[in-house]
């Protein structure tokens, strides 16, 4: 029997991103009901994204400016990270495209090439997003020449989300799960037993109960796979501040000496969080530094959150699929958490069956889901392996510590040529790799033959008029604020209020 019920475990960012998308796309085909408790709070700290979910929006019809006034948004452009290779450094991160690529070679050989011949300038002043974001500026330009990502509110995100569902039929049912009853004959799901007795029969069932996985764990035991060897961060805390200035479009990484803290920035507010491994700093130490190294009024209490890297080795397993932090977790350094949740909930729903669930579908999403999470693995463990810092013993650790054969490749093969191959349609692209490993000190060796082809006057008006190019774009950008206050303002404009 093909899967026309379909039960959503759990709401916040998860939940409710599922509910919106299959009830928006499969109405008619499928019923979706939703079983969540007031009584049970979300994580609802990731309020950093990456492009994709622009997209991601497009697909479900949602107008972006009335989205971005009902989650209090603003456009992201990249991440700054702060003392990541030896404590005093800072490069950024950014979603664009550095410079122009020849079909044999990414532009970054031509960059290295121009250093050699005298032409110094900085690999971050031929990317239009990155000299943008360091400016502050903002808009759209033709043909989305300008990549760009959000900054929101994920609490608000969830339920602008959920009166899209709702509006598509998708019904909720407030309650909190009491049991996860299980077919006698089969070991599937058959029904949530709710407090009071209350039984949500369904078909397929999708746990977005976040960290505690009450379907796909603690009634189905998939198993989990411990990533904490490479990534050592054990616990975040999360607190949200006056805003001291206008917005900027991007988000701050500032690495501490056993882990790292966030800034990103809202209309109405920053959130602020601090990352770390208890090995190395105690919970108070953490809430003491994070406290003291806010910019405005805090305004909220301390959110205390735990969790242990790594991923579920089943996350499509009889007739449940974990959805977000179910299925497993990675710190957000680099905003991947509801990306993982957009690419669960989408490859599920282009394998839907039409009739019984078929095993091939769960091993290949399974597989999917899979790949995915590691290639983000292997990026996340690079800022930490890739370190000039012996400042302490966590810094220690990180630079020592053997990496996934994956990431060991990909890493000499920059240091030794310049040259980044990505695999099966790879999350992160050419220029996020080169960004990240320039910016950790990775300096290649060598470089590919194809830019001794331009004389030294060919190569320096090929630099010159990107770069020119870039700053010309810029200066026409108005500034992130006053865009945000007029494409989608939700408070007074933050320069005025500033």
């Amino acid at each position: 029997m093909s899967p026309k019920r379909i039960v959503v475990a759990g709401g916040g960012t998860a939940g409710w991103m599922a509910a919106a998308a299959i009830a928006r796309t499969m109405g008619g085909a499928a019923t979706v009901t939703l079983v969540e408790s007031e009584a049970i709070g979300t994580v609802g700290v990731g309020e950093s994204t990456i492009p994709p979910l622009v997209t991601y929006n497009r697909l479900l019809g949602i107008d972006e400016a009335a989205f971005m006034r009902a989650t209090n948004a603003t456009f992201k452009l990249g991440i700054l990270f702060d003392g990541w290779r030896d404590g005093q450094d800072r490069y950024f991160h950014s979603f664009g495209v550095t410079g122009k690529d020849h079909w044999a070679a990414g532009f970054q050989h031509y960059w290295l090439s121009g250093l050699e011949r005298g032409q110094d300038a900085s690999y971050d002043d031929y990317c239009l997003e990155l000299v943008a974001a360091l400016q502050g500026r903002f808009a759209h330009l033709p043909d989305n020449s300008l990549n760009y990502a959000y900054q929101l509110d994920s609490n608000a995100y969830a339920r602008f989300l959920r009166g899209m569902a709702e509006g598509d039929g998708t019904v909720r049912i407030d309650g909190r799960i009491a049991e996860v009853e299980l077919d006698g004959g089969t070991g599937d799901i058959a029904a949530l037993v709710l407090d009071g007795g209350r039984r949500i029969e369904g078909d397929l069932f999708l746990d977005c109960t976040g960290f505690r996985a009450l379907l796909i764990e603690k009634a189905l035991h998939a198993g989990y796979d411990d990533w904490s060897h490479w990534l050592p961060c054990d616990s975040a805390i999360a607190v949200q501040t006056e805003n001291v200035g206008p917005p900027v479009p991007y988000t701050r990484a500032m690495a501490h000496d056993a882990g790292w803290q966030w800034r990103i920035p809202l209309q109405h507010r920053t959130g602020n969080g601090i990352v770390w491994c208890s090995r190395y700093l105690t919970r108070e130490a953490a809430l003491e530094r994070l406290l003291g190294n806010v910019e405005g009024r805090v305004l909220t209490e301390p959110n205390h959150l735990s969790f242990q890297t790594g991923a579920r080795r089943r996350q499509w397993h009889r007739n449940c699929i974990a959805i977000g932090l179910s299925g497993g977790f990675m710190e957000p350094l680099e905003s991947t958490s509801i990306h993982l949740i957009q690419r669960a909930i989408l490859r599920l729903v282009r394998m839907l069956p039409l009739g019984p669930v078929n095993p091939s579908d769960v091993a290949e999403f399974n597989d999917q889901q899979l790949t995915d999470m590691v290639q983000i693995r292997d990026f996340l463990i690079l800022h930490y392996k890739a370190t000039d810092r012996r400042d302490s013993p966590f810094w220690r650790q990180a630079a020592a510590m053997d990496v996934p054969e994956t990431l060991a490749q990909k890493i000499a093969l920059f240091r030794e040529t310049g040259r980044v191959f990505r695999r099966n349609e790879e999350l992160f692209a050419e220029n996020s790799w080169v960004q990240v490993m320039l910016g950790q000190g990775i300096v290649p060796q060598s470089w590919h033959p194809i830019a001794a082809k331009l004389s030294d006057d060919e190569l320096a008006r090929f630099l010159g008029s990107i770069r020119e190019q870039v700053a010309r774009t810029v200066a026409t950008l108005p500034s992130h604020a006053a865009y945000v206050s007029r494409y989608c303002g939700a408070t007074a404009p933050a320069e005025k209020a500033a």
